[in-house]
């Protein structure tokens, strides 16, 4: 499915590339980082105008964060049966629930490049939560430039080298989510042993 995909994307270019982008930010599986490095290649290579491939990313992807956000603004309890579920979106949903309880638009923007498999859930979590609209807008549009502009400039620089990079990249990027996820439980252990201390010195006073 990827590699049909693929082959279209010279053809309809930078509205496919969108389309990707946005289904992505929706929680679908499709591979939108391989695609926009693949459509940076091809921008490189003069078959798709950059700019108009590097807007219509950003584009997709702003909205389809829009979109996660009023679905999880007005749908509470369809978060409460994707949990009750279990499996790898439950386990995503409850890491992106943490994540933004406790760092709001620095989860949103990390989320949106850094941590992009919880994107889409933060998204969700962001609005049943009810973060403020303008701080979860500027959060996510500021996080989506990073995302599109490191991949399409990383397809569009190394077009020739793009089969043999893609799976360093994806390994480097897993290690740096990975990193940044055990950082934030550092951090939130820290804190609740600061609690802790606090509780018991109050205890024995």
């Amino acid at each position: 499915m990827t590699d049909q995909l693929l082959a279209l994307l010279p053809d309809y270019g930078a509205p496919l590339l969108g389309l990707i982008t946005l289904l992505s930010c929706l929680a679908l599986p499709v591979p939108a980082s391989l695609f926009m490095m693949a459509a940076g290649g091809f921008a490189a290579a003069g078959d798709l105008p950059l700019g108009f491939t590097i807007l219509a990313a950003l584009t997709g992807a702003v909205i389809g964060d829009q979109i996660g956000y009023a679905l999880g603004r007005s749908g509470a309890g369809w978060l409460q049966r994707i949990e009750s579920r279990g499996g790898k979106q439950a386990m995503a949903l409850s890491r992106a629930t943490s994540l933004t309880r406790e760092r709001g638009n620095i989860a949103v923007f990390l989320s949106r490049w850094l941590l992009s498999p919880l994107g889409p859930y933060v998204n969700f979590v962001a609005g049943a939560a009810r973060l403020r609209w303008p701080t979860f807008t500027i959060a996510s549009a500021t996080g989506e430039i990073a995302w599109v502009t490191i991949y399409v400039g990383i397809g569009a620089g190394a077009a020739d080298q793009f089969g043999y990079l893609w799976p360093v990249i994806s390994d480097m990027l897993g290690l740096l989510a990975a990193l940044t996820v055990a950082l934030l439980l550092a951090l939130r252990l820290r804190h609740m042993l600061q609690l802790h201390r606090k509780l018991g010195h109050k205890k024995r006073r």
